[in-house]
């Protein structure tokens, strides 16, 4: 998929829309502390087995994070991941 290296889209911290240089940004871990993650936990502990049918095979490919940096102020925030093949960043 090819994606613009650079992209005009609403910055929260200026609180207006600027020009945004876009980077791909890893992962983080899930966090433990989510209400759905305790459940899970809370579930499977002690000998009881997994509380559902298992996930059959993998997924067909990764979600990706988009990092984008404001060109104004230099503060970056994360867009909502999305999945893709292979990103190309490209210039427009």
């Amino acid at each position: 998929m090819k994606i613009p290296k650079e992209k005009r889209t609403y910055c929260p911290y200026c609180r207006k829309h600027t020009v945004h240089e876009v980077h791909t940004a890893k992962r983080r871990k899930a966090s433990e502390l989510t209400w759905g993650q305790r459940q899970f936990r809370r579930v499977t502990a002690g000998y009881r087995g997994y509380p559902r049918p298992l996930p059959a095979g993998n997924k067909p490919v990764k979600k990706l994070d988009l990092r984008l940096k404001c060109k104004e102020c230099g503060k970056s925030h994360i867009k909502q991941s999305f999945r893709t093949g292979k990103p190309e960043f490209v210039a427009k």
